[in-house]
Protein backbone atom coordinates (compact mmCIF):
# COMPACT_ATOMS: atom_id res chain seq x y z
CA UNK A 1 0.00 0.00 0.00
CA UNK A 2 0.97 3.65 -0.17
CA UNK A 3 2.38 5.34 2.79
CA UNK A 4 2.67 8.86 3.08
CA UNK A 5 3.89 10.45 5.91
CA UNK A 6 3.21 14.20 6.92
CA UNK A 7 4.48 16.57 9.41
CA UNK A 8 0.58 17.10 10.83
CA UNK A 9 -3.10 16.43 11.42
CA UNK A 10 -3.62 19.45 9.39
CA UNK A 11 -1.08 18.68 6.83
CA UNK A 12 -3.08 15.14 6.27
CA UNK A 13 -6.32 16.63 6.35
CA UNK A 14 -5.27 18.95 3.26
CA UNK A 15 -3.50 16.28 1.50
CA UNK A 16 -7.09 13.74 1.33
CA UNK A 17 -9.32 16.81 0.92
CA UNK A 18 -7.42 17.50 -2.42
CA UNK A 19 -7.43 13.82 -3.44
CA UNK A 20 -10.99 13.83 -2.58
CA UNK A 21 -11.72 18.04 -4.82
CA UNK A 22 -9.41 15.96 -7.55
CA UNK A 23 -11.94 12.85 -7.58
CA UNK A 24 -14.96 15.04 -7.70
CA UNK A 25 -13.19 17.32 -10.75
CA UNK A 26 -13.32 14.05 -12.83
CA UNK A 27 -16.53 12.09 -10.96
CA UNK A 28 -18.98 15.72 -10.03
CA UNK A 29 -21.72 12.78 -9.07
CA UNK A 30 -18.77 10.56 -6.80
CA UNK A 31 -20.11 8.49 -4.37
CA UNK A 32 -17.97 9.82 -0.74
CA UNK A 33 -17.93 7.50 2.03
CA UNK A 34 -17.09 9.10 4.89
CA UNK A 35 -15.82 8.16 8.68
CA UNK A 36 -16.29 9.62 12.18
CA UNK A 37 -14.38 10.69 15.23
CA UNK A 38 -11.94 13.26 15.53
CA UNK A 39 -9.13 12.62 13.02
CA UNK A 40 -10.76 13.18 10.04
CA UNK A 41 -12.61 17.14 10.99
CA UNK A 42 -9.43 18.46 9.36
CA UNK A 43 -10.36 16.80 6.07
CA UNK A 44 -13.71 18.17 6.03
CA UNK A 45 -12.56 21.61 7.17
CA UNK A 46 -9.96 21.41 4.29
CA UNK A 47 -12.57 20.41 1.87
CA UNK A 48 -15.59 23.08 3.01
CA UNK A 49 -12.77 25.62 2.19
CA UNK A 50 -12.38 24.63 -1.13
CA UNK A 51 -15.87 24.11 -1.74
CA UNK A 52 -16.16 28.06 -0.18
CA UNK A 53 -13.41 28.95 -2.75
CA UNK A 54 -14.55 27.84 -5.39
CA UNK A 55 -11.50 25.50 -6.11
CA UNK A 56 -14.08 22.36 -6.68
CA UNK A 57 -18.10 22.13 -7.05
CA UNK A 58 -19.36 19.50 -4.50
CA UNK A 59 -22.85 20.21 -5.78
CA UNK A 60 -23.31 16.75 -6.87
CA UNK A 61 -21.44 14.72 -4.48
CA UNK A 62 -23.35 12.02 -3.02
CA UNK A 63 -22.25 10.76 0.61
CA UNK A 64 -22.39 7.54 2.61
CA UNK A 65 -21.35 6.45 6.27
CA UNK A 66 -19.60 3.96 7.25
CA UNK A 67 -21.06 2.53 10.22
CA UNK A 68 -23.82 3.41 13.18
CA UNK A 69 -24.83 3.21 16.79
CA UNK A 70 -27.73 0.84 17.39
CA UNK A 71 -30.27 2.35 19.53
CA UNK A 72 -29.62 6.12 19.42
CA UNK A 73 -32.13 8.12 17.50
CA UNK A 74 -31.62 9.86 14.28
CA UNK A 75 -31.98 13.12 15.88
CA UNK A 76 -29.29 12.50 18.52
CA UNK A 77 -26.08 14.77 18.62
CA UNK A 78 -24.08 11.60 18.73
CA UNK A 79 -25.85 9.35 16.39
CA UNK A 80 -23.22 9.20 13.30
CA UNK A 81 -26.23 10.50 10.72
CA UNK A 82 -25.87 13.75 12.86
CA UNK A 83 -22.41 13.70 13.05
CA UNK A 84 -22.31 13.51 9.18
CA UNK A 85 -24.83 15.94 8.58
CA UNK A 86 -23.05 18.65 10.43
CA UNK A 87 -19.38 18.35 9.27
CA UNK A 88 -19.76 16.78 5.67
CA UNK A 89 -23.31 17.40 4.46
CA UNK A 90 -23.85 20.76 5.43
CA UNK A 91 -20.66 22.53 5.12
CA UNK A 92 -20.52 21.02 1.35
CA UNK A 93 -23.65 22.67 0.88
CA UNK A 94 -25.20 18.70 0.08
CA UNK A 95 -28.84 17.89 0.22
CA UNK A 96 -30.18 15.29 2.69
CA UNK A 97 -31.18 13.10 -0.25
CA UNK A 98 -27.17 12.91 -1.24
CA UNK A 99 -26.66 11.24 2.33
CA UNK A 100 -26.86 7.33 2.58
CA UNK A 101 -26.52 5.41 6.25
CA UNK A 102 -27.87 2.45 7.70
CA UNK A 103 -30.58 2.45 9.84
CA UNK A 104 -29.92 1.48 13.44
CA UNK A 105 -33.51 1.80 14.73
CA UNK A 106 -34.56 -0.28 12.45
CA UNK A 107 -36.95 -2.80 13.73
CA UNK A 108 -35.08 -5.92 11.76
CA UNK A 109 -31.71 -4.94 11.98
CA UNK A 110 -29.98 -7.65 9.78
CA UNK A 111 -33.09 -6.61 6.99
CA UNK A 112 -31.34 -3.06 7.37
CA UNK A 113 -28.05 -4.40 7.22
CA UNK A 114 -28.57 -6.07 4.13
CA UNK A 115 -30.10 -3.52 2.29
CA UNK A 116 -27.55 -1.02 3.16
CA UNK A 117 -25.01 -3.13 1.66
CA UNK A 118 -27.52 -3.83 -1.36
CA UNK A 119 -27.74 0.26 -1.77
CA UNK A 120 -23.81 0.94 -2.01
CA UNK A 121 -23.95 -1.40 -4.59
CA UNK A 122 -27.25 -0.22 -6.45
CA UNK A 123 -25.47 3.52 -6.45
CA UNK A 124 -22.58 2.19 -8.16
CA UNK A 125 -19.86 1.59 -5.17
CA UNK A 126 -18.16 3.94 -3.28
CA UNK A 127 -15.17 6.04 -5.29
CA UNK A 128 -13.28 6.56 -1.92
CA UNK A 129 -14.05 5.78 1.29
CA UNK A 130 -12.04 7.09 4.51
CA UNK A 131 -11.15 5.09 7.20
CA UNK A 132 -9.48 6.25 10.95
CA UNK A 133 -8.19 3.27 12.94
CA UNK A 134 -8.29 2.47 16.40
CA UNK A 135 -5.44 1.77 18.62
CA UNK A 136 -6.08 -2.06 18.44
CA UNK A 137 -6.19 -1.86 15.04
CA UNK A 138 -10.08 -1.71 14.24
CA UNK A 139 -11.46 0.07 10.83
CA UNK A 140 -15.59 0.85 11.48
CA UNK A 141 -16.79 -1.32 14.14
CA UNK A 142 -14.55 -4.48 13.01
CA UNK A 143 -12.78 -4.63 16.41
CA UNK A 144 -10.06 -7.58 16.02
CA UNK A 145 -10.99 -11.33 14.90
CA UNK A 146 -13.48 -9.86 12.88
CA UNK A 147 -13.78 -11.82 9.55
CA UNK A 148 -11.68 -10.42 6.49
CA UNK A 149 -14.67 -11.10 4.34
CA UNK A 150 -17.26 -9.77 6.70
CA UNK A 151 -20.44 -7.85 5.67
CA UNK A 152 -22.37 -4.51 7.04
CA UNK A 153 -23.31 -6.21 10.41
CA UNK A 154 -24.79 -5.65 13.77
CA UNK A 155 -21.56 -5.70 16.09
CA UNK A 156 -21.04 -5.47 19.74
CA UNK A 157 -18.15 -3.27 21.10
CA UNK A 158 -15.52 -4.06 23.28
CA UNK A 159 -14.88 -2.46 26.15
CA UNK A 160 -11.61 -0.02 25.20
CA UNK A 161 -13.69 1.51 22.24
CA UNK A 162 -16.79 2.55 24.81
CA UNK A 163 -13.93 3.99 26.90
CA UNK A 164 -12.77 5.34 23.58
CA UNK A 165 -15.66 6.77 22.31
CA UNK A 166 -17.33 8.16 26.01
CA UNK A 167 -15.73 11.55 25.42
CA UNK A 168 -18.16 12.11 22.71
CA UNK A 169 -20.73 11.39 25.85
CA UNK A 170 -19.55 13.91 28.22
CA UNK A 171 -17.59 10.83 29.58
CA UNK A 172 -20.06 8.89 30.45
CA UNK A 173 -19.74 5.18 29.20
CA UNK A 174 -23.10 3.87 30.26
CA UNK A 175 -24.32 6.54 27.99
CA UNK A 176 -22.38 4.79 24.78
CA UNK A 177 -23.91 1.84 22.98
CA UNK A 178 -23.09 -1.86 23.27
CA UNK A 179 -23.84 -1.89 19.37
CA UNK A 180 -23.63 -0.67 16.23
CA UNK A 181 -24.34 -1.03 12.11
CA UNK A 182 -20.96 -1.36 10.63
CA UNK A 183 -19.60 -1.91 6.99
CA UNK A 184 -17.98 -5.34 7.13
CA UNK A 185 -14.33 -5.49 6.04
CA UNK A 186 -15.30 -7.19 2.68
CA UNK A 187 -17.60 -4.36 1.87
CA UNK A 188 -15.18 -1.44 2.96
CA UNK A 189 -12.75 -3.52 0.59
CA UNK A 190 -15.46 -3.08 -2.83
CA UNK A 191 -14.30 0.47 -2.31
CA UNK A 192 -12.53 1.95 -5.50
CA UNK A 193 -9.94 3.98 -3.04
CA UNK A 194 -9.53 3.15 0.44
CA UNK A 195 -7.68 6.73 2.74
CA UNK A 196 -6.67 5.56 6.71
CA UNK A 197 -5.58 8.48 8.12
CA UNK A 198 -3.94 8.04 11.38
CA UNK A 199 -2.51 10.94 14.19
CA UNK A 200 -0.70 10.54 17.03
CA UNK A 201 1.68 8.50 19.20
CA UNK A 202 -1.03 6.03 20.28
CA UNK A 203 -2.13 5.15 16.90
CA UNK A 204 1.93 4.18 15.90
CA UNK A 205 1.60 0.50 17.09
CA UNK A 206 -1.51 -0.15 15.20
CA UNK A 207 -0.38 1.53 12.26
CA UNK A 208 3.07 -0.50 11.87
CA UNK A 209 0.70 -4.05 12.58
CA UNK A 210 -1.00 -2.33 9.73
CA UNK A 211 1.43 -1.46 6.95
CA UNK A 212 4.65 -4.32 7.93
CA UNK A 213 2.38 -6.68 10.11
CA UNK A 214 1.05 -9.77 8.21
CA UNK A 215 -2.43 -10.15 7.17
CA UNK A 216 -4.30 -11.09 10.29
CA UNK A 217 -8.16 -10.96 11.36
CA UNK A 218 -6.48 -9.88 14.81
CA UNK A 219 -5.80 -6.62 13.25
CA UNK A 220 -8.27 -5.84 10.83
CA UNK A 221 -7.08 -2.86 9.15
CA UNK A 222 -3.94 -5.42 7.93
CA UNK A 223 -7.11 -6.16 5.03
CA UNK A 224 -5.98 -3.02 3.44
CA UNK A 225 -2.84 -4.85 2.75
CA UNK A 226 -5.10 -6.74 0.14
CA UNK A 227 -6.58 -3.57 -1.72
CA UNK A 228 -5.49 -2.56 -4.85
CA UNK A 229 -5.70 1.12 -4.19
CA UNK A 230 -5.17 2.02 -0.21
CA UNK A 231 -3.47 4.86 1.01
CA UNK A 232 -2.20 5.16 4.78
CA UNK A 233 -1.59 9.00 5.70
CA UNK A 234 -0.12 9.36 9.35
CA UNK A 235 1.54 12.06 10.76
CA UNK A 236 5.17 11.75 12.13
CA UNK A 237 3.91 10.74 15.72
CA UNK A 238 1.79 8.00 13.86
CA UNK A 239 4.63 6.90 11.51
CA UNK A 240 6.98 6.45 14.67
CA UNK A 241 7.13 2.52 14.71
CA UNK A 242 6.79 2.10 10.96
CA UNK A 243 10.53 0.35 10.25
CA UNK A 244 10.37 1.54 6.70
CA UNK A 245 9.94 5.00 6.89
CA UNK A 246 12.58 6.17 5.35
CA UNK A 247 11.72 4.50 2.30
CA UNK A 248 8.13 5.67 2.44
CA UNK A 249 9.09 9.10 2.80
CA UNK A 250 11.44 9.01 -0.03
CA UNK A 251 8.86 6.65 -2.25
CA UNK A 252 6.25 9.81 -2.08
CA UNK A 253 9.11 12.39 -2.71
CA UNK A 254 9.93 10.87 -6.19
CA UNK A 255 5.85 10.48 -7.06
CA UNK A 256 4.77 12.63 -9.87
CA UNK A 257 2.79 15.62 -9.03
CA UNK A 258 0.20 14.90 -11.46
CA UNK A 259 -0.22 10.71 -10.35
CA UNK A 260 -2.15 12.32 -6.95
CA UNK A 261 -2.73 9.94 -3.75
Amino acid sequence: MEVVIVPDAAAGGELIAEAMAALLRRKPDALLGVATGSTPVPIYEALAAKVASGAVDASRARVCQLDEYVGLPSGHPESYRSVVLRQVVEPLGLSTGSFMGPDGTADDLLAACEAYDRSLAEAGGVDIQLLGIGTDGHIGFNEPCSSLASRTRIKTLTEQTRVDNARFFDGDIEQVPHHVITQGIGTILEARHLVLLATGEGKAEAVAQTVEGPVAAVVPASALQLHRHATVVVDEAAASKLKLAPYFRATYAAKPAWQGL
